[in-house]
């Protein structure tokens, strides 16, 4: 299972070139309205968080959408935990799905103020997960998987939990 996974997350790098034009597109764009808002006296947006979320996001849908040609996958499968256990593949399949959306979590939170509170969080996780699974179905391009959307979720918490505990540990070195 771990050489899949392995495997698939280094092939995964390829889309990193897509993430990063967007996060620049984006970081670009942001300068220009930060220094709007700056001078109306209003609150800005950061930069990098702002920045790495649209990057995550754009890889969020290459890898799940875009790299996959039209009609070339379809199906419903509504059975929970269906994947898990017919073989090392799928198997891979479910840990890569709980992976992929651990960034999201943590970047969510880290880039909008709102998304720090853990169901607006969640929720944001899951409705992410079932655009995607949605887009996928019409489109042909992934199979629509309760599984996928319980591991896009579980991943979205981890992220979440892992962006408190950073976050709280910068807090208390800054203060002490």
């Amino acid at each position: 299972m771990w050489k899949y996974i392995v495997h698939d997350l280094t092939a995964a790098l390829r889309y990193l070139p897509y993430g990063v034009i967007a996060g620049l597109l984006t970081a670009i764009v942001l300068t220009g309205v930060n220094s709007s808002r700056r001078k109306q006296g209003k609150n800005t947006m950061s930069l990098l968080p702002v920045s790495c979320l649209v990057m995550y996001v754009e890889i969020l849908l290459v890898i799940t959408y875009f790299s996959r040609e039209m009609g070339s996958r379809n199906g419903l499968d509504l059975q929970l935990f269906s994947t898990w256990g017919i073989n090392q593949r799928n198997n891979a399949f479910v840990v890569e799905n709980v992976l992929l959306f651990i960034p999201y979590g943590f970047i969510l939170a880290w880039a909008i103020v709102r998304q720090r509170r853990f169901m607006v969080n969640l929720l944001t996780g899951a409705l992410t997960s079932i655009a995607v699974e949605c887009m996928q179905l019409v489109t042909g391009r992934g199979f629509f998987q309760i599984d996928d959307i319980v591991t896009n979720i579980l991943g979205t918490i981890l992220g979440y939990l892992c962006f408190r505990l950073v976050f709280r540990r910068l807090d208390k070195h800054a203060s002490s």
